[in-house]
């Protein structure tokens, strides 16, 4: 069983990143006319949450029935997500915050549930990947980098929202969460 789950979890991360990787080598090339470069500061720890499930030793003993089907049930719906994601951001999607001169207030889709879905959809990917590989202290401290990194991200994000989109943009914070899902 581990190994199915092992297997469906590598297939996961790679069919999650495609779309990003798509739109990064291969998309239109378009030039932002704002940038909050502070956010690059949370990238580098939400990555640092990320590499902690996959590269850190030891490794968990085969675990638990649960944590194996939790793991299977979190990585496909983080793909479904992601995609999701996407496909509602099209020429907006980036990697680092920054707006674009024709820049969009996105709310439709995954953006009427919370204002960051990409960042759940990772998070999603990092538990599942935690789930099946790490023991809970390193679960643990992967989790803890990450929300500081989303944390970080998101407010360089929605300081440029803010200054952008004004009061529509308050509106729409005041009424749907950030990335968690019922969590104000």
């Amino acid at each position: 069983m581990f190994k199915f789950a092992f297997i469906e979890l590598l297939a996961m991360w790679a069919i999650w990143f495609y779309p990003f990787l798509r739109h990064r080598f291969w998309g239109p090339k378009r030039e932002s006319n704002v940038m909050a470069p502070h956010g690059t500061w949370g990238l580098l720890l939400q990555t640092a949450g990320m590499l902690i499930v996959w590269i850190w030793l030891p490794r968990s003993p085969e675990p638990f029935l649960w944590r194996m089907a939790a793991s299977m049930i979190l990585a496909p719906l983080a793909v479904v997500l992601g995609w999701s994601c996407v496909r509602h951001l099209g020429k907006q999607l980036r990697i680092l915050a920054g707006l674009y001169p024709d820049h969009e207030l996105i709310r439709t889709g995954p953006y009427r549930l919370v204002r960051h879905p990409v960042y759940l959809s990772m998070f999603l990917l990092m538990l599942a990947t935690g789930l099946l590989l790490v023991r809970w202290p390193l679960l643990l401290l992967a989790i803890a980098l990450f929300i500081a990194g989303t944390e970080i991200r998101i407010s360089a994000e929605e300081g440029l929202l803010r200054e952008r989109f004004g009061k529509e943009f308050e509106d729409y914070k005041g009424k749907v969460p950030a990335y968690l899902p019922f969590v104000r």
